[in-house]
C-alpha cells in the first residue's frame, strides 16, 4: 500500500479541534486495511514529524433512509496520532 493511500484526510470536528489544541494530537481518516505501523510510517514521511503513539478505532456506518428506501453508509477507520515532545504540527494543519 502506498503512503498516500494510507491517510485519506484529516478529521476536523469539535472533538478533534479540542484535542489538537495541545499541539501534539492529530486525527485522520485512514484506509480500512492500514495498521498502526503503516499509519506511523505515512505520518512520519509525509508530514515530517516524529510519532509517539498511534491509536485506531473503527467507526461503523449508519443506517440512512430516504423515504421508503433504506441504505447504509460504509464503515471507516480513524487514527489518533500523537506526536513526540517538541514536534510541532505542520503549517498547513495549523489553521484547519
Amino acid at each position: 500500500m502506498k503512503l498516500t493511500e494510507v491517510i485519506r484526510r484529516p478529521l476536523i470536528t469539535e472533538k478533534t479541534t479540542v484535542m489538537r489544541e495541545d499541539g501534539r494530537t492529530l486525527v485522520f481518516q485512514v484506509a480500512m486495511d492500514a495498521n498502526k505501523i503503516d499509519i506511523r510510517r505515512a505520518v512520519e514521511q509525509l508530514l515530517g514529524s516524529k510519532v509517539q503513539s498511534v491509536r485506531t478505532s473503527l467507526t461503523h456506518g449508519k443506517m440512512k433512509r430516504q423515504g421508503r428506501y433504506v441504505g447504509r453508509r460504509s464503515d471507516w477507520k480513524k487514527a489518533y496520532v500523537r506526536l513526540r515532545e517538541g514536534e510541532k504540527l505542520p503549517d498547513f494543519l495549523q489553521g484547519a
